[in-house]
């Protein structure tokens, strides 16, 4: 009778010790956080930016790609990447305008990007609002430059 209580009581703490390890197991993995809300203002920008050098408006491609550049860093701000050994280094591709970029092509792309950061504005934290608001009145500003 001893034999069997020692046995019993081993496969109790088997059980036990190896309960936690069966739900770490078969935990789902947890769920990637959603785009940032910026990455695409961040896109549109740099987008704008090479359309602009492409009709000639230096000026407007050199505030679309600061635009880009602040958002950009915001968004590392608030989700820095973690480095990895087998990753390679990051970079932004380039952005290529349209063939046959025009000026009204241009001008539809700053108020597009006007109207984006616009409806964007309610949704985000007060420093981000901030910063998101300059980007629309930078916008504003250059298509006022513009005409």
């Amino acid at each position: 009778m001893i034999g069997r209580t020692a046995l019993s009581r081993r496969g109790v703490l088997l059980a036990v010790a190896s309960a936690p390890l069966a739900v770490a197991c078969t935990t789902p993995p947890p769920q990637p956080p959603p785009p940032d809300p910026l990455a695409e203002l961040v896109r549109a920008a740099r987008a704008d930016s090479a359309l602009a050098s492409a009709v000639g408006a230096n000026e407007v491609a050199s505030a679309r790609a600061e635009h880009a550049e602040r958002l950009q860093a915001e968004v590392d701000r608030a989700a820095p990447a973690v480095p990895s050994a087998s990753a390679a280094p990051s970079g932004t591709p380039p952005v290529s305008p349209p063939p046959n970029p025009t000026r009204e092509q241009l001008v539809a792309a700053l108020q597009a990007a006007q109207k984006q950061a616009g409806e964007l504005l309610p949704s985000l934290p007060t420093h981000r609002a901030g910063l998101v608001g300059s980007v629309s009145a930078g916008c504003a500003s250059l298509l006022e430059a513009m005409r």
